[in-house]
């Protein structure tokens, strides 16, 4: 049985929302994609539903083939804001991905509030450059990763009774990773005009916003980015315990994507911090020596 049918998606027209979200999934989310593969069928979908939203709402801010202003950008991100949370509240769109999200946000009674956090830091992309502080920072990482990890909740379940306890252990996951693909995007973003790491905390290493534009590792770089690492690390120490809270078949996927995108900041220590340079990535070895044992337990889970 193929996956949208068995999660009970039978309507052509939704099918093919659901596709068109795995789609974006499988292309602009390739370790997220595989971790997803260990869900049971049935909550694949959704998870793509999700992420669909995500990447195309994303994809708006930062498409940098458009010829589009950051105006217009600004402009379409607001109208498709719009439609998308009042068809979230009428319960049914005819949008492109916006169906399938809508879908599941009513199987799973996911609160709206959390799309409306994600779509505000979406914006904020369009206006805002740098942060000053990680509390400025968090208003946006809240809405752009914290909120997913809670949405992934709602989807993948947990024991009973534990909902409460999980989601704030999950917001942590949420910003891990995020925290890690701004210690590996530093360059990328840069080209987008934007910094992402605290300026005051770079300023505490002696790291000026003019030294990152120069793109030269420098030590006091190296000390600013070893700094950030350990966050992320600490944030998914605290994260691992939520993790057990989860329904035992959703726990080995997000085991396994814990491991691979948190594990992005080893592959940063791992190019000696050259993030101007090179590309952090997780080798294809690295991704089945996590996935192959992740595969056998969420087998056993089942």
């Amino acid at each position: 049985m193929d996956e949208l049918s068995a999660a009970g998606i039978t309507q052509p027209a939704l099918r093919a929302s659901y596709a068109e979200c795995k789609r974006l999934n499988s292309l602009h989310g390739k370790t997220y994609y595989l971790a997803t593969l260990l869900l049971p069928k049935a909550k694949r979908p959704h998870v793509h539903a999700l992420y669909g939203f995500a990447r195309y709402a994303d994809e708006i801010v930062d498409d940098l083939s458009s010829k589009l202003s950051n105006q217009e950008k600004a402009d379409y991100l607001r109208r498709w804001s719009d439609q998308m949370l009042q068809d979230i509240s009428n319960g049914r769109s005819s949008d492109h991905v916006g169906a399938a999200l809508v879908d599941t946000v009513q199987k799973f009674q996911i609160p709206i509030s959390y799309f409306e956090a994600f779509l505000h830091s979406m914006a904020m992309d369009l206006t805002v450059t740098e942060y000053q502080s990680f509390d400025d920072l968090m208003e946006y990482v809240y809405g752009s990763a914290a909120v997913i990890g809670l949405q992934m909740v709602y989807v993948l379940g947990t024991l009973e009774g534990k909902k409460s306890e999980a989601l704030p252990l999950a917001e942590n996951l949420g910003v891990a990773f995020q925290l890690a693909n701004f210690i590996r995007d530093v360059g990328e973003d840069l080209e987008r005009g934007r910094i992402y790491l605290p300026l005051q905390e770079l300023q505490s290493f002696g790291v000026s916003k003019s030294m990152l534009e120069q793109r030269k590792l420098t030590p006091q770089i190296i000390e600013a980015l070893k700094f950030q690492i350990a966050r992320v690390r600490v944030l998914q120490a605290k994260a691992d315990s939520g993790i057990a809270l989860l329904q035992s078949e959703a726990r080995p996927c997000i085991e396994a994507a814990s491991e691979l995108y948190c594990g992005i900041v080893d592959e940063v220590e791992n190019i000696d911090y050259d993030i101007f340079n090179h590309r952090a990535k997780t080798s294809t070895l690295r991704r089945a020596k996590v996935a192959l044992p992740a595969w056998f337990k969420a087998i056993q889970a089942r």
